[in-house]
């Protein structure tokens, strides 16, 4: 059996914009049914979501029963602390595409990129296990380094100012603009729409754009949404699970019960 292609990093190759869906519930029932929807992409969150390596695990085995749908796994990392240990381990569970919070400098991404690979590119340790499918992938430990997708997420001024510098190391397929932390480090925090911010994402987009990566951002606003896919976007989170929940929840109980202040 043959390593698989990972076609979300072919299609960001071909500049093909894929539309993903942001989970952070830890919940393999929610990860099924946003892979059910359509989406081309569906990111779990290690980051800021009650997830751990079961969980991240049996959410990608639902949505692999969804050929049209790819999973990325964010890690719970950043500012320079490389996290070689669990970048192996979410690569061994299979996962082939990796978003990689707080990247400030193009060092930091080079080093996430030698993690991510097996010898001689990289420090990778042999190992697989369900990433090669506990080893009837044959080819894996010659094929996964070709297969592996990175995406660096930039929210702080520094990464901004460094964007072009950390787009172009060999390994990087993606830069991700972080708008939540970006606009803290602005001092506009919780306000990634100030228009200082989208000032700054729209100019980010462009600047990595120029290097021939991919970028992406996450935005629950359809305007948005659609404007950066204008500026040339190309993996873009148009909503989140919790937000999904409750917003529906929250109409529906209001249908019914037009006292509750929610």
């Amino acid at each position: 059996m043959q390593t698989p292609v990972n076609t979300f990093k072919q299609a960001l190759a071909a500049k093909q914009p894929q539309i993903g869906f942001w989970m952070g519930l830890g919940s393999s029932i929610v990860a099924e049914i946003a892979a059910g929807a359509g989406f081309d992409w569906v990111l779990i969150d290690g980051e800021h979501s009650p997830n751990d390596l079961n969980s991240i695990l049996h959410q990608a085995q639902a949505v692999a029963a969804y050929p049209g749908t790819h999973s990325v796994a964010r890690i719970p990392m950043g500012h320079g602390h490389v996290g070689q240990a669990l970048i192996k381990q979410y690569l061994d569970l299979g996962v082939q595409t990796l978003l990689v919070p707080m990247v400030d400098t193009p060092e930091q991404a080079k080093e996430i990129v030698r993690s991510m690979r097996y010898p001689p590119e990289g420090v990778r340790g042999i190992g697989g296990a369900r990433g090669s499918r506990w080893g009837r992938y044959t080819d894996y430990p010659k094929a996964a380094n070709g297969q592996v997708c990175l995406l660096a997420q930039v929210e702080t001024r520094e990464a901004l100012a460094n964007i072009e510098a950390i787009a172009e190391i060999d390994g990087v397929d993606g830069v991700f603009i972080g708008p939540g932390d970006l606009s803290a480090s602005f001092g506009h925090i919780g306000n990634p729409g100030h228009a200082e911010m989208q000032a700054a994402i729209e100019d980010g987009i462009r600047r990595i754009v120029k290097t021939g990566k991919a970028p992406g951002i996450l935005t629950q606003d359809i305007t948005q949404a659609k404007r950066y896919l204008e500026l040339g976007a190309l993996f873009v989170a148009v909503g989140t699970d919790h937000q999904v929940m409750w917003r529906g929840a929250a109409q529906l109980a209001k249908t019914f019960k037009p006292e509750v202040v929610q």
